[in-house]
């Protein structure tokens, strides 16, 4: 659902830019917390540790799935959006960092969504879905049963519901600030209508990663933090109660013997190395597997005329433009080596993000920049 330039007019698209860079001020200050905030001044939570990393991991993740179009009718595809998907795993302000750190990097690298466009983009993509689907899942996981399952069944209804509504947020400011004269009406309901479909293949995505790391580290789940009765890890082959972030190192809940936190705590390498691998094979070797129909939007654009005022993107003449890299004529190893590249520099560009603003929380809390008072 990129939005590229020429579909909204510069008004609106000014006016959707500082929207996106006043959300991602909030989100910055949102994330402190998320990423490595505090309980008390000077002792550090655990799961800022763990979360940092991980939400690095989490935007690469979710650049490399996007380029995995999937058939979803006659002549169109869709990909997943992410906003879900980051939402429950890293939090909500993360996650909107997420994925506006993958839409910048698709935007200037990639030509991938216009730069004028990139506050539509954000918008839509990364503070409509994120905020969306992580009030569907807060409220389902309040009314269920406190359990695993839960969280996954949460997690596929927060991410069906948060597509159509992107498609419905795009419909609202086009209708605002279209540039071209067509029935709204009827772009509603092709957007709509296409996008119910695709927000099936991003439940299943989202559900499925999530219910794999919750599996496995429900204490990296920012979902699932907080959930009673205590959800289970699996150490040595035995299921113990997870870590909640906020039990002194070394000791259990109740402060009676050793907690399965350390070893934890170590553990989670494991599966920054699995997802970060996962995502590589994704973007550099799956994705030449991917459907190339249009996606949603584009479909949407080409049969009402939507696109005919779009404008070549700026960055048009980028060495990765359309997922390639320029110069090497094999399809296969053109695409696959853009990818591996997109996943990199989404990876460092992204920890390099979320530990600057866990330090700072980290900066913020120390004793030296607090006082005192008797």
């Amino acid at each position: 659902m990129h939005v590229p330039d020429g579909f909204i007019n510069a008004p609106t698209s000014a006016v959707t830019g500082v929207v996106a860079a006043g959300a991602v001020a909030v989100s910055l200050r949102g994330a402190r917390r998320e990423l490595g905030g505090t309980s008390r001044a000077g002792e550090a939570e655990r799961g800022g540790e763990r979360t940092a990393p991980l939400a690095g991991l989490v935007a690469a993740f979710i650049f490399a799935v996007q380029m995995l179009n999937f058939p979803v009718a006659a002549g169109t595809s869709g990909h997943l959006l992410g906003g879900a998907l980051a939402a429950i795993l890293v939090g909500p302000y993360t996650g909107v960092l997420c994925v506006s750190v993958v839409l910048l990097m698709q935007g200037i690298l990639f030509a991938d969504g216009g730069l004028t466009a990139l506050g539509v983009n954000i918008t839509d993509m990364a503070i409509v879905t994120t905020v969306v689907a992580y009030a569907v899942f807060r409220g389902l996981v309040k009314v269920l049963p406190r359990t695993r399952r839960s969280v996954t069944v949460s997690s596929f209804v927060a991410a069906l519901v948060s597509v159509p509504a992107a498609a419905l947020a795009f419909t609202f400011l086009y209708w605002i600030g279209g540039t071209t004269d067509v029935s709204i009406g009827k772009v509603a309901t092709a957007m709509i209508g296409v996008h119910v479909l695709i927000g099936i293949g991003e439940a299943v995505i989202t559900a499925l990663t999530v219910g794999a790391v919750v599996a496995v580290r429900p204490d990296l789940v920012h979902g699932a933090r907080g959930l009673g009765p205590r959800l289970k890890l699996r150490v040595n082959g035995e299921l113990v109660d997870a870590p909640s972030g906020n039990t002194p190192s070394g000791t259990t809940p109740s402060g009676t013997g050793p907690a399965p936190a350390p070893v934890a705590a170590r553990s989670h390498r494991k599966v920054w190395i699995t997802g970060l691998v996962a995502s590589l094979v994704l973007a550099g070797f799956v994705s030449f597997y991917a459907s190339a129909n249009p996606d949603g939007l584009e479909k949407v654009a080409s049969d009402k005329g939507i696109d005919e005022k779009a404008e070549e993107h700026a960055s048009a003449d980028s060495p990765l433009a359309d997922y390639g890299v320029e110069d090497i004529t094999d399809a296969r190893v053109s695409g696959g080596l853009a990818g591996v590249i997109g996943v990199g520099v989404t990876v460092v560009a992204g920890s390099a993000v979320f530990w600057a603003v866990r330090r700072r929380r980290s900066d913020d809390a120390s004793p030296s920049s607090t006082e005192t008072t008797r």
